[in-house]
C-alpha cells in the first residue's frame, strides 16, 4: 500500500470509528437527559430522586425481580426485532401489537385443540403463530404496493381490526371457555406436551426463566446474519436508504416491501408466544397487551441493532420490574412512564442531532479538500 492510501485508509478508520463513537454517545445521552428530567419531576413532586434510585436498584437486583426482568425483556426483544425489520426498511410497522395478539389467540386455539409429542406440539404453536402473523402484516405490504397505502395509516387501521375480530372469537361459542375460578373467558389450556418449561438461571428464587428465552437469542443472531451477511439484507437496506437507487440496481422494490413486511409480521408473531408456552398455558381476556408499541420505543433505542436493542429491553424491563416497589415507598409509579417517554424523545433528537453533525462534517471535510486541491481520495483508490 502507497502512502497515500494508508494516509487515506487511516483517515477513513478514523471517521468511522468516530461515526461509532457518535452512535453510540447518543443513547448514553439520551438515557442521562431522561434521568435529568427524571430528578426534575420528582423533586418537584416531593421526593428525593437518589433515595427513589436506590429503592428500584436496591428492589431490581433482588433474584425474583432479576427473573421478571429477563422475562420482559424477552417479549420485548422480540416486538423490538419485528418492527427494526420494517425500519432498516424504511417502513413503519406500527401493527406489531395487532400482529402478535392475534398470532397468539389462533395459535393459542390450535395448541389447545391438538395433542402432538412434545417437541411437535410445540413447533406447530409457533409455525402457526407466525403464519397468522405474517398473513396479517401482508394485508398492509399489498395495501402499499398495490394501492400505494401508508403502512402508518394500514397498520393502526388494522390493529383495530385485530383487536375487534380477537373479541369476536374470544367467545364462548367460537374458540373460548370459562376459566375456572374466575369470570375470565380464554382458549382451552394448552396441554403439558405443548408447554415449554423454564429455565432456572438464577438462583435465590423459585421463579424461573422464560425457556423461550433461548428463542428470542436466536432470532437476534439470524436478524444480524440475514440483514447483514447476505444480498437479501443487502437489498433491504439498499431500499430503504434510496429506492431510486435500488431501482438502477436491479432491486423489486415492490417485491422488497412485501417481503419486508411479511418478516417483520412472521417475527411479530413470535412476541407472544414466551408468555403464552411458557406461562399462561392459554389466551384470556388479560393476556398482555401493548408489547407492540414498547417495541418501537425500544427498536429506537437501539437502532435496529440487535445488540442495542437487547440493551434497551433490558432497560425497559428493569424499569418497567422496579416500578412495582415504588407505590409501597408512597412514590407514584407513573414516574417510570415519564423516564420511559422521555428516553424515546431524547434518543430521537439525539440521533437526529448526531446525524446533522456528520453532515456537516462531511460537508467541511469535503470543501477543506477542494479548497486545499487534495482530491477526496488517493489516485488509484476506488471508491
Amino acid at each position: 500500500m502507497s502512502p497515500a492510501e494508508s494516509t487515506f485508509a487511516d483517515r477513513l478508520l478514523g471517521r468511522v470509528r468516530l461515526g461509532g463513537l457518535l452512535s453510540l454517545a447518543a443513547p448514553i445521552l439520551a438515557v442521562v437527559f431522561a434521568g435529568l428530567v427524571t430528578s426534575i419531576v420528582l423533586l418537584i413532586t416531593g421526593d428525593p430522586p437518589l433515595e427513589t434510585l436506590g429503592v428500584m436498584i436496591d428492589y431490581g437486583v433482588q433474584p425474583r425481580s432479576i427473573v421478571l426482568t429477563l422475562n420482559y425483556a424477552t417479549t420485548f426483544y422480540l416486538s423490538a426485532l419485528a418492527v427494526a425489520i420494517g425500519f432498516r426498511m424504511n417502513l413503519f410497522n406500527i401493527g406489531v401489537d395487532g400482529q402478535y395478539r392475534l398470532a397468539a389467540l389462533v395459535a393459542a386455539a390450535v395448541g389447545g385443540a391438538v395433542t402432538l409429542p412434545a417437541p411437535l406440539h410445540v413447533a406447530l404453536i409457533i409455525f402457526v403463530a407466525m403464519v397468522v402473523g405474517a398473513g396479517w402484516a401482508s394485508i398492509a405490504g399489498l395495501l402499499r404496493v398495490g394501492r400505494g397505502v401508508s403502512e402508518v395509516i394500514s397498520t393502526i387501521m388494522l390493529n383495530a381490526i385485530a383487536t375487534a375480530l380477537g373479541a369476536w372469537l374470544l367467545n364462548k361459542d367460537r374458540l373460548a371457555v370459562e376459566v375456572a375460578g374466575s369470570n375470565n373467558i380464554g382458549t382451552k389450556p394448552i396441554g403439558p406436551s405443548g408447554q415449554v418449561p423454564g429455565l432456572a438461571l438464577v438462583s435465590g428464587t423459585q421463579t424461573k426463566v422464560f425457556g423461550l428465552i433461548i428463542l428470542a437469542i436466536v432470532m437476534g443472531i439470524l436478524y444480524h446474519v440475514l440483514l447483514n451477511r447476505t444480498r437479501f439484507g443487502f437489498d433491504l437496506r439498499a431500499t430503504g436508504r434510496s429506492e431510486s437507487a435500488a431501482v438502477a440496481s436491479g432491486v423489486n422494490v415492490k417485491r422488497m416491501i412485501l417481503v419486508a413486511m411479511i418478516l417483520s409480521g412472521a417475527v411479530a408473531g413470535l412476541v407472544g408466544m414466551p408468555q403464552l408456552l411458557g406461562a399462561s398455558y392459554s389466551y384470556s381476556l388479560d393476556f398482555p397487551t401493548g408489547l407492540g408499541f414498547t417495541g418501537i420505543a425500544i427498536a429506537l433505542l437501539g437502532r435496529n441493532n440487535p445488540i442495542g436493542i437487547a440493551f434497551g429491553a433490558l432497560l425497559w424491563a428493569f424499569l418497567n420490574t422496579s416500578s412495582n416497589i415504588l407505590q409501597i415507598h408512597e412514590i407514584s409509579p407513573e414516574i417510570v412512564q415519564i423516564m420511559q417517554g422521555t428516553i424515546v424523545l431524547s434518543v430521537i433528537i439525539a440521533y437526529e442531532l448526531v446525524h446533522r453533525y456528520q453532515i456537516a462534517a462531511g460537508q467541511r471535510r469535503v470543501s477543506k479538500e477542494l479548497a486545499s486541491g487534495t482530491p477526496a481520495r488517493p489516485e488509484g483508490v476506488s471508491a
